[in-house]
């Protein structure tokens, strides 16, 4: 008895929470209606501080953050929203306009055909999709199989026999593809700039050399953190050292 209470106390403090959730995100998406970008900020992010993660939560706030010209803020949540949703082509179009009001302009090493390949098909679905790909690949691998087992006819056991030969090529393709994705993911840490203007060091340290400085806005990779300081790597191969309050990592 005492473990139903507490399955029932359990499902309706989780589905009030949701409703608290649900009604903060229609109230933020009204007050952006109105152009009170400001305070849609304030309801969205008490939706982000519930713990919730959305696509489009995290576009509703690049938009509020746009709509108030905040450079940093409306990167970093356009970017969180392809994190979660790769596919979502509104935060792609709107994340290269808010990439137009930033300073730096960070030239792109050379990438290798693989490289290409990656981020323009591997990387464009989550690691999950993969996986869902994969299992869908393997079930109709095995009916297909099936299918060549028992058919008597020449003609169709061919074609189910290439049929799922082709099935489970493509299920080795998506298991590699889903490893790659993920990988990516775990040992890519990005991150934005979040001050006006900062000063990258060659050690982590205040004393130390300034190499380079960067703006507001800046996508950078996190390489390692020592203390309170962070070595990033820039798109064109600069390394550098930065304090971990200048940045956010997404």
């Amino acid at each position: 008895m005492k473990k139903f209470v507490i399955i029932v106390c359990v499902f309706f403090t989780s589905f009030g929470f949701s409703q608290a959730a649900d009604e903060l995100f229609f109230q933020a998406n009204n007050l952006y209606k109105n152009g009170s970008y400001t305070e849609a900020v304030e309801l969205y992010k008490k939706v982000e501080n519930l713990g919730l993660q959305s696509d489009d939560l995290y576009y509703n706030l690049g938009n509020s953050y746009y709509k108030l010209n905040k450079v940093a803020p409306s990167i970093y949540y356009y970017e969180k929203a392809l994190k979660l949703n790769p596919i979502n082509e509104d935060a792609k179009t709107n994340l290269a306009f808010a990439k137009r009001m930033k300073i730096d302009a960070i030239k792109v090493l050379p990438k290798t055909i693989f490289q290409k390949f990656a981020e323009k098909f591997i990387y464009k679905l989550h690691y999950n999709t993969w996986a869902w790909i994969a299992v869908l690949l393997s079930f109709l691998g095995a009916v297909l199989f099936l299918l060549y087992h028992f058919s008597y006819s020449r003609r169709k056991k061919l074609l189910h026999f290439n049929t799922s030969v082709l099935s489970a090529l493509l299920l080795i393709f998506s298991v590699v593809f889903a490893y790659k994705a993920y990988s990516h993911e775990m040992n890519t840490k990005p991150a934005i700039i979040f001050k006006q203007t900062t000063e990258i060091k060659n050690a982590p340290t205040l004393n130390s050399d300034t190499v380079f400085e960067l703006h507001e806005g800046t996508k950078v990779l996190v390489l390692d953190a020592i203390d309170d300081w962070k070595k990033i790597k820039l798109a064109d191969g600069k390394i550098g050292w930065i304090l971990t309050d200048d940045l956010r990592e997404i």
